[in-house]
């Protein structure tokens, strides 16, 4: 069957086939552990899920306008008051389907075939492919864990063409945990008005910050402001990953492009989910310091332990919830007869012996790391690291499994 160059151009997720065998395994009642989970492992708070309820009761399940409903629209501008100072009002504002769709949205609505986007390596997985969605072209800057996986302004000064549009930034880091400082994104800001160029703002785990502070980069003056696409929403912060909301913050004519686009392809976002939404924003915050909490008892374990491990290190992550940890220590060595050479085939020989799943750095866009999720468990998290080192000593042995046990 025929299909587009553009939907052929775009890559699968290279952890889906590992994602694949930890379900299988899983299913067929082998006791796998996974450290790869994405979303937080609490409940969402029962005050929001009560407001939910309510709106079904009061029948608000029909169509909202496109881009949002008012209401949320309007919290999102007080939240943003609140935390920033940043005064926006509605027109600046558009509700979407998650944050990747607002980020989707975003690069279709200033991208020209053939403009650049630079994306700091190492990245969460979707941003490429979305760039490559709206025909842009995505430009990598490699960074250094020694210098906290943080691009130099070298490097981005070496990166930017003519054909530069935009730059990606991602703080609190996926995947890496890495939190950039003021002083850091005033030089980003700086750069950036000085070449006219977008700041794609991803903040989605602002809430989750350890060490430090979150600065929104578009807090540094009215002229970066204005260049500035603050991409939000619910998952992280409110544990509400299945409830599919995200926003957008930006100039107006910004906006009102990205409405027009998201009117065509998807219409409101769900109507029950955004007065859910307008409770969180809302309403009682205390979750999120008793989830936070809880986060940092379990980076401070996983960070002590995997650094007490032979070949195996990590930097203490200040945002969000991941471990990107180093294991160049045991590639190019042989483990069980069977030499190892990258991060994905060590995670893939981990999860046959080990029954741990984690996911492999090159699809971050770098080698030799592993990026190991603490919205777990503690029981998990310590099942997890226990089997990691008994693999290390030679202590685990190949599971015999069936490929054949989903539907």
């Amino acid at each position: 069957m025929r299909i587009s160059e553009k939907a052929k151009a775009i890559s699968p997720s290279p952890t889906l086939a590992i994602d694949s065998k930890f379900k299988q395994m899983k299913k067929q009642g082998i006791p796998v552990v996974g450290f790869g989970a994405g979303e937080p492992d609490f409940n969402t708070p029962e005050n929001i899920k009560q407001a939910a309820i309510k709106a079904i009761e009061n029948n608000f399940t029909r169509y909202t306008p496109a881009s949002g409903t008012l209401e949320l629209k309007q919290a999102v501008c007080d939240k943003m008051e609140k935390d920033t100072g940043l005064k926006y009002t509605t027109a600046n504002v558009i509700i979407c389907n998650g944050g990747k769709h607002a980020l989707t949205n975003a690069f279709m609505a200033i991208l020209n075939p053939g403009d650049e986007v630079i994306i700091p390596a190492p990245y969460w997985v979707s941003y490429p492919e979305m760039v490559k969605m709206a025909d842009g072209i995505p430009v990598y800057i490699e960074t250094e864990e020694e210098n906290n996986f943080k691009f130099t302004m070298d490097q981005l000064e070496a990166a930017f063409t003519p054909k530069t549009r935009a730059l990606v930034i991602n703080t609190p880091s996926n995947p890496t945990g890495m939190v950039y400082t003021r002083e850091e994104l005033q030089e980003i800001a700086d750069f950036a008005v000085k070449h006219e160029i977008y700041v794609i703002f991803d903040e989605i785990y602002e809430k989750l910050v350890y060490e430090g502070q979150h600065i929104n980069i578009a807090t540094l003056g009215d002229e970066i402001r204005k260049l500035t696409i603050i991409v939000n929403g619910m998952a992280k912060t409110y544990a509400m990953t299945g409830w599919r909301i995200g926003y957008a913050v930006a100039e107006a004519p910004v906006i009102k492009a990205m409405s027009n686009m998201q009117s065509h392809a998807t219409s409101n976002p769900n109507s029950i989910a955004q007065s859910a939404s307008v409770e969180a924003l809302t309403g009682d915050q205390s979750f999120i310091d008793q989830m936070k909490a809880e986060y940092i008892k379990r980076r401070d374990y996983m960070v002590k332990r995997i650094n007490s491990i032979e070949g195996l290190s990590c930097r203490e992550p200040h945002g969000a919830f991941y471990i990107f940890m180093n294991v160049k220590g045991v590639l190019g060595k042989e483990h069980y007869g069977r030499m190892i050479h990258t991060a994905h085939e060590l995670c893939e020989d981990i999860l046959d012996r080990a029954l741990v799943a984690m996911v492999p750095s090159e699809g971050f866009g770098l080698d030799g790391y592993v990026r190991l999720s603490y919205a777990t468990s503690m029981e998990v998290i310590t099942t997890g690291l226990d089997r990691i080192e008994e693999y290390l000593q030679g202590k685990s042995e190949k599971i015999v499994y069936s490929d054949n046990s989903l539907d």
